[in-house]
C-alpha cells in the first residue's frame, strides 16, 4: 500500500462521512431556502450540491474511459459529457441525496482499486472546452477530492449564514475522531 492510496482512501471516507452530515443539515431547510440564490459561485446550497455531484461523475467518467478495467466504475453513474458545470442533475433534494450517497459508495470502491502503478500512469482527456489535458492520474484523483472540499466549504458558509452548524469540517479533526 502506498502513500497516495492511503491518502485517497482517507479522503473517500472523509468525503462520504462529511457529505452525509452536510445533507442531514441541508435537509433541515425548506426546499425554497435550499434553492434560493445566496450569491455563492453556483448560487444556492442545492445548486452547489448538484455541482459537486456533477463534477465527481465527470471525473469518474474520465477515469472510466482512460482505465476501462476499473470494476468499480463499470455500471456506475458517471458522466462523459455535460452542457455546463451548473447543470442540474436532480431538482428533487431527496433524489440528489440518494445519488450523492451512491456516488460516495462508488468513490470508496474506486479508491480501493487505485494502486501506485495506475496513479503514476498518464491521463489524457479533453475538457468540455475541447482543450486536451495530460497529467499523471494521481493529479486527477487529488483534484477530485480537493474540488469537493472547496465547494463543501462554500456550502458550509451558506449553512452558517442560514443559522445551521454542520460542525467541525477539518480533515485532521475527522482523522483524529475516527482513529
Amino acid at each position: 500500500m502506498g502513500t497516495h492510496q492511503d491518502q485517497f482512501r482517507g479522503f473517500a471516507e472523509y468525503n462520504r462521512t462529511f457529505n452525509r452530515r452536510l445533507y442531514e443539515v441541508a435537509a433541515e431547510l425548506p426546499d425554497e431556502v435550499r434553492k434560493q440564490d445566496r450569491g455563492a459561485f453556483f448560487g444556492s446550497v442545492h445548486a452547489t450540491l448538484n455541482h459537486i455531484l456533477l463534477a465527481d461523475r465527470v471525473w469518474l467518467g474520465r477515469f472510466s474511459t482512460v482505465f476501462p478495467a476499473l470494476a468499480s466504475l463499470q455500471g456506475a453513474e458517471v458522466l462523459h459529457g455535460f452542457g455546463s458545470l451548473a447543470d442540474e442533475l436532480y431538482a428533487d433534494f431527496d433524489a440528489l441525496r440518494r445519488a450523492r450517497a451512491e456516488t460516495d459508495d462508488v468513490l470508496v470502491a474506486w479508491v480501493e482499486e487505485l494502486d501506485e502503478t495506475l496513479l503514476a500512469q498518464t491521463m489524457r482527456y479533453r475538457m468540455s472546452s475541447g482543450r486536451e489535458r495530460v497529467h499523471p492520474a494521481w493529479v486527477a484523483a487529488a483534484h477530485l477530492f480537493n474540488h469537493q472540499t472547496h465547494h463543501r466549504g462554500q456550502i458550509t458558509t451558506l449553512l452558517y449564514q442560514l443559522g445551521k452548524d454542520p460542525g467541525v469540517t477539518d480533515f485532521i479533526a475527522y482523522v483524529h475522531t475516527t482513529a
